[in-house]
């Protein structure tokens, strides 16, 4: 009897254990399963992709996504997408694959080309920087990151190149501005964005023009010594442009422009040219 019940408990451990490891190959089997259909739907994709169908072949690369997520062509299929859609001028879907993949697959290795997608996403549709502020100020957060995260890759260098145009667009924004109130005599509001660029954008073409008008803004006010501050300013950075010039006449009002004779320029700038093959 001891021997009949030992015997069932071997039977009833075999079955156990043989069902055990049907259960782990039908999961083995349903894994390459999915991974084969994942890279099938994936090349669908990529054949839709390179036929132009960017709308196709995002719903394409989602299914693959979606059919498999912990693949490594899941991540490689929001990113094709978000490509795709930003190659042909689909922004906002573009933008949402990109946000969802640095939210998703946070740690992957092409997280810096992500950002980088994604500043370019909003680079692209500044057009107007009267209007296009949010997009301005959105490029330039992800430019920065980029340059500050990853610094030794290939879009660090690329996002330094577009910060400094990007710079250039928001000092003409507050030169924008400062005009409007001058235009409008509203002296106050003119001056704190002429100082603005003075402060933030010391880079850009905007700054010798900013310098001047604070001269001539605070001299209009009575504020001499304001304006003789800004006037040596603008002279000991920038004493050979026509800005500092104009300044000077302000300050200066029996300033006269020293005539040059055209002939003895001309001659000169011949004699200098002689020179080098001297």
């Amino acid at each position: 009897m001891r021997f009949n019940i030992g015997l069932i408990y071997i039977i009833i451990f075999i079955s156990f254990y043989s069902c055990s490891k049907k259960e782990e190959k039908v999961s083995v089997l349903n894994e390459k399963n999915l991974e084969m259909q994942m890279i099938e739907v994936y090349n669908q994709a990529i054949k839709e992709f390179e036929r132009g169908d960017v709308i196709y072949a995002g719903k394409k690369f989602a299914e693959a996504e979606l059919l498999y997520p912990q693949s490594i062509w899941a991540p490689r299929s929001v990113l094709m997408s978000a490509y795709g859609y930003f190659s042909q001028g689909y922004y906002s879907d573009a933008i949402n694959d990109l946000e969802r993949f640095l939210i998703k697959y946070k740690n992957h290795p092409r997280t810096d080309y992500a950002y980088y997608l994604l500043a370019l996403c909003h680079y692209d549709q500044i057009i107007d920087e009267k209007k296009d502020l949010n997009e301005i100020q959105l490029s330039k957060k992800y430019f920065e990151h980029i340059v500050k995260n990853y610094p030794n890759t290939e879009y660090a260098s690329d996002a330094k190149y577009k910060l400094e145009f990007i710079i250039e667009i928001l000092a003409s924004k507050e030169m924008y501005l400062a005009r409007y109130y001058v235009q409008r005599e509203k002296w106050i509001p003119a001056i704190n964005r002429f100082k603005v660029i003075v402060q933030d954008y010391e880079t850009t073409i905007y700054i010798e023009e900013a310098l001047h008008r604070l001269v001539e803004l605070h001299y209009r006010l009575g504020m001499i010594d304001e304006a003789n501050k800004y006037a040596l300013f603008l002279g000991y950075n920038y004493q050979s442009s026509q800005w500092y010039e104009a300044s000077y006449k302000i300050l200066n009002k029996n300033y006269k422009r020293k005539e040059i004779n055209n002939k003895d320029k001309s001659n000169k700038i011949l004699d200098n040219f002689k020179k080098i093959f001297k």
